[in-house]
């Protein structure tokens, strides 16, 4: 059999797709996941392997080869945001990969090819502009506004599909619609009556969007007709750029947000989570379908991942073995710590605490006469002795840790490039979260946070179940050994070629 260099490759990305709900679920699917599960090659032991698993790092990781310690991108908080690359239109932040570094799979298609062309699209910033790095190809995202957009990193003005798109005003026009069941009730083992869930407020079903056109658009984004809108987005796109017709390749990528929104509010044992994860599977069923009339499905290789996933409310019962998960709060041991560095003449900026990262300035320290690493050892003693601490590291001790053993250890080592002040960081127990955000958390360096699904179709990959663990940082070198294209600079993954026909 010779295998012709694909036209296209679909790079999908859920938010937040945990695998088990693929084998929770998978008895129910018929679409695009039961597609991809039945002829694709399944990864079922594929991680994230770094620390803060939280979107904008996960979807830097997808199509770069390459952890966050190369890429740059180490939290949301520091992901995209960008005020010199206000959108095209208002109606959001301004938004760039300005601080990505480094190449991704498009780069290293158009050294190949120039004439190789992408295409991002996602209900979120983050999730459109990062899977392509730096590169300046058409990336779009759904704003507050109720409407898709890119910034003036990309353009200066919106294509006429893209108006034409949002011309058909789909969460205006969805205003007042119920999201019932997908199936009948006793499909669902799942209770439809969890207080904790969406703060206590709407939790059963149906749930409907507000009649009001404004309310409507705030709220789009937690019902599954998000993701059915962003596909059909992806689809037009596709189709306007002609995409995959050859004779170079191009890339379409798609993000996928809402399974993210709905495990937010509702938590991952929740009937919600259920019934989107069965609606995400017709969703992409139809995308194929299409994709499929449009083009050659043997010149179409397609690529499925999730930046992250979730964990239980520590108050619910779950699957998962979260009987001893506590809500933690280091707050005021924290502001007690920046008391007392007050108190010996270091400024208030010395440390300052996020994601489970403790930062330095070395700098303050030292104009004060203090050791900074000694009141980093000192404050991580009281921070290990907080119950729901399961340690909390000092960073220079981490680089002899076993990272072969120690998988926290290796993914707090994945995480951060060398110049950014790491003085400390803190990984809570099994299922405990940082105080109570008031949805359910994902964000730990933990197997249910890491694990993720990783699936190849195409021709040029043999279906089946492939166990031992891989990582998302291999999908981009595999995809480039099957479209012949050389990265151009060293990666942190590896070609999978146990799935290489």
């Amino acid at each position: 059999m010779v295998l012709r260099t694909p036209t296209l490759v679909v790079f999908i990305t859920v938010d937040q797709l945990r695998p088990d709900y693929l084998t929770r679920f998978g008895g129910q699917f018929t679409g695009g996941l039961a597609r991809l599960l039945r002829g694709g090659a399944v990864f079922t032991d594929g991680y994230q392997d770094h620390a803060t698993t939280e979107t904008a790092p996960g979807h830097a990781a997808t199509m770069s080869g390459r952890f966050p310690r190369s890429t740059g991108i180490v939290m949301n908080a520091a992901g995209v945001q960008d005020p010199q690359a206000p959108l095209i239109g208002a109606g959001g932040p301004g938004a760039s990969p300005f601080r990505f570094r480094g190449s991704a799979l498009i780069d290293w298609m158009r050294v190949k090819d120039p004439r190789s062309r992408a295409l991002s699209v996602s209900r979120k910033d983050r999730g459109a502009i990062l899977p392509l790095g730096r590169a300046k190809q058409p990336v779009f995202w759904f704003t507050p506004a109720g409407r898709f957009t890119t910034s003036s990193y990309y353009a200066d003005t919106l294509p006429t599909w893209v108006n034409a798109m949002n011309a058909r005003r789909v969460p205006q026009n969805r205003a007042g619609t119920a999201w019932t069941l997908l199936l009948p009730d006793s499909a669902y083992p799942e209770a439809d009556s969890v207080p904790i869930e969406s703060g206590g407020r709407g939790i059963v079903f149906p749930h409907v969007l507000p009649s009001d056109t404004a309310l409507a658009i705030q709220s789009f984004y937690e019902f599954p007709w998000m993701d059915e809108l962003t596909l059909q987005f992806a689809l037009q796109g596709l189709n306007e750029l002609r995409l995959g017709a050859g004779p170079q390749t191009d890339l379409l990528a798609v993000s996928l947000s809402t399974t993210d929104a709905v495990g937010h509010r509702y938590g991952p044992d929740s009937r919600e989570l259920h019934d989107q994860i069965l609606r995400l599977d017709r969703y992409l069923g139809a995308f194929f379908d299409s994709l499929f009339t449009l083009r050659d499905s043997s010149s179409v290789v397609v690529a499925l991942t999730a930046d992250h996933g979730v964990a239980p409310y520590p108050e619910v019962r779950s699957r998962d073995p979260n009987r001893g998960a506590k809500r933690v709060y280091l707050e005021p041991l924290a502001a007690a710590e920046l008391t007392a560095l007050a108190s010996r003449g270091v400024g208030s900026n010395a440390l300052w605490f996020g994601d489970g990262v403790v930062y330095v300035d070395r700098g303050a320290f030292r104009a004060a006469h203090v050791n900074a690493d000694s009141a980093i050892a000192a404050f991580a003693a009281s921070v290990r002795r907080v119950p729901g601490v399961l340690r909390a590291d000092a960073w220079s001790a981490l680089a002899r840790a076993d990272t072969v053993h120690d998988a926290i250890a290796r993914r707090w080592l994945h995480m951060f490039p060398s110049d950014l002040p790491v003085g400390m960081v803190i990984t809570l127990s099994p299922y405990s979260y940082f105080g109570n955000p008031g949805w359910a958390e994902h964000g730990s360096p933990h197997d249910y946070d890491s694990h993720v699904p990783i699936i190849f179709l195409g021709p040029w990959f043999r279906p089946g179940r492939y166990p031992g663990m891989v990582r998302v940082v291999d999908m981009a070198p595999t995809l480039a050994a099957v479209l012949g294209v050389a990265p151009t600079e060293r990666l942190d993954g590896r070609v999978l070629r146990q799935a290489l026909r």
